[in-house]
């Protein structure tokens, strides 16, 4: 019994790479290993976390049969990544080039942490570091005494 679960659960797990189906295939093998590398880093739309290469979404099977295409007609890799950007954005890219807006997106929360932390930490030692009152003038005394005093008698009354 042991046996045909480990099975189940390698065929389960083996299930992806069977995406690819045998009459997508160029004949030539180092086309077809140039086709492979760039729907590996090409994303699913439908599936949005999967290759096309390892989707079995319809979308998928034909942006591998447009990128088979694009490879038999001579096209680079680059072009060939080119033309899907334009076309279906940079989203469509698994591996998102570095550029500021990415960057922000990966380093942006960190950062804003971080300055938090710093703004904290001045905040704090500043309530902390307060300077020794001013001491009072004989004028703000008598002015104190004054005001201190009609207080008083107004509380009584």
């Amino acid at each position: 019994m042991i046996p045909l679960i480990i099975l189940y659960f390698l065929l389960i797990s083996t299930e992806s790479s069977f995406a690819v189906e045998p009459n997508e295939m160029i004949d030539d093998p180092i086309l077809e290993a140039r086709a492979r590398i760039i729907s590996a880093n090409v994303r699913c739309p439908v599936c949005q976390n999967q290759s096309i290469d390892d989707s079995h979404a319809e979308l998928a099977h034909d942006l591998r049969l447009l990128v088979r295409e694009r490879v038999m007609a001579g096209e680079s890799d680059e072009q060939v990544f080119e033309f899907l950007v334009n076309r279906y954005g940079k989203f469509i890219l698994l591996k998102p080039p570095k550029i500021f807006g990415t960057l922000l997106l990966w380093y942006g929360p960190v950062g804003l942490f971080i300055l938090s932390i710093i703004v904290l930490i001045f905040s704090f030692s500043r309530r902390y570091k307060s300077a020794a009152p001013v001491p009072l003038t004989p004028e703000e005394r008598i002015r104190l005494v004054k005001f201190l005093g009609k207080h008083k008698n107004n509380r009584r009354s």
